[in-house]
């Protein structure tokens, strides 16, 4: 996995706690949910980096 992806998917993380922050802050709740929604989103991305780079190398280990 590259590193420009897993600094995209904590991006999204962050943006999306920062959404999260303005929206309570503003009693806006449908964007407070938007930010919890994106932060998930950008967890399941990180959780499936994590994966592609444990079958990577455990390929690696394999093949050794």
């Amino acid at each position: 996995m590259s590193d420009a992806d897993r600094m995209g998917h904590r991006a999204e993380e962050v943006k999306g706690r920062a959404k999260e922050a303005w929206g309570e802050a503003t009693d806006n709740e449908s964007m407070a949910n938007e930010g919890r929604g994106e932060q998930i989103e950008s967890k399941v991305k990180q959780v499936g980096d994590d994966l592609k780079d444990a079958v990577e190398h455990g390929k690696e280990a394999v093949d050794r």
